[in-house]
């Protein structure tokens, strides 16, 4: 860890409200209680859940092919923190992460969070073609919008090296569960 997660007893005021609003709704994470000492920073990086729900309002992708996606993106970007935070939803849903039954859609969905991610200069004319086929332009927007947030989460928690939650532990790759 390079900069200790926020406590709440030490945060400002105006970090409290954030930290006490949004824990209505969502858990706060090491990630988050890191980004909370930067008011700011937390509210744009929180952006992320309306850019969730809107991918998941995308027809015949649902909750489960936005989790998908973000397990994708963010295991091509090698993030311990989110694609364990996102491996822990696939399992807890009775999924396994390592052998996916994937729709068509969640299998273009995958590939293009990969390439996002591996090939962000120039993702191939074949590859954006089959995501056409199935997504419109305004959903193309929102899907490679998407993952420049989850990449951006997956930079935050790389670069500052921000510790596993406690809660994900043995939902990491290779963890035996039980």
């Amino acid at each position: 860890m390079r900069i200790a997660p926020l406590e709440y007893e030490n945060a400002s005021e105006e970090a409290k409200k954030l930290w006490d609003e949004h824990e209505k709704e969502h858990i706060i994470t090491n990630m988050k209680r890191t980004l909370l000492k930067h008011p700011y920073c937390f509210e744009v990086m929180m952006e992320w859940y309306p850019l969730y729900a809107e991918v998941a309002a995308i027809e015949g992708v649902g909750e489960l092919g936005a989790d998908i996606y973000s397990y994708a993106i963010s295991s091509a970007n090698d993030c311990l923190i989110c694609e364990t935070f996102f491996r822990k939803i696939l399992m807890d849903a009775g999924r396994n992460p390592d052998a996916l039954d994937l729709s068509e859609k969640e299998r273009i969905l995958t590939e293009y969070g990969k390439a996002c991610v591996k090939q962000p200069i120039k993702v191939s004319d074949d590859l954006y073609g089959r995501m056409r086929a199935h997504f419109s332009e305004e959903e193309m927007i929102l899907l490679t919008t998407f993952a420049g947030m989850m990449i951006a989460t997956n930079l935050i928690n790389h670069a500052l090296e921000v510790d596993l939650d406690q809660r994900l532990i043995g939902y990491e790759k290779g963890a035996k569960k039980g």
